[in-house]
């Protein structure tokens, strides 16, 4: 395989995953956005917590989500459970957004 081929193939791989994002995006309320993943859920749960040497890091969990990674064979997980020292960015979507 070329590496023409292989761009071509990740290239068609992202659109079909755009194009089940926007055909799912109606059935979730949140947009979670960690340093490594970009999930839709309708329900989420931020904990703050401190490691032993005092870091602040955060756990976050996930019901009903939809995950966007065009590597994973099935997006749409039950339950998720991600623990990260970085930023994790929430909104909410509204019907009107869709």
């Amino acid at each position: 395989m070329s590496a023409e081929d292989l761009e071509k193939y990740e290239t068609e791989m992202e659109l079909q995953l755009y194009r089940e994002y926007r055909d799912v995006v109606g059935l979730f309320s949140y947009v979670i956005e960690t340093e490594r993943r970009f999930y839709l859920a309708n329900e989420y749960q931020i904990e703050v917590r401190n490691s032993a040497d005092g870091e602040v890091f955060f756990e976050l969990s996930l019901r009903d989500a939809w995950v966007w990674d065009m590597f994973r064979p099935a997006r749409f997980v039950k339950n998720v459970r991600v623990v990260t020292f970085k930023d994790i960015n929430v909104e909410e979507l509204t019907k009107a957004e869709l």
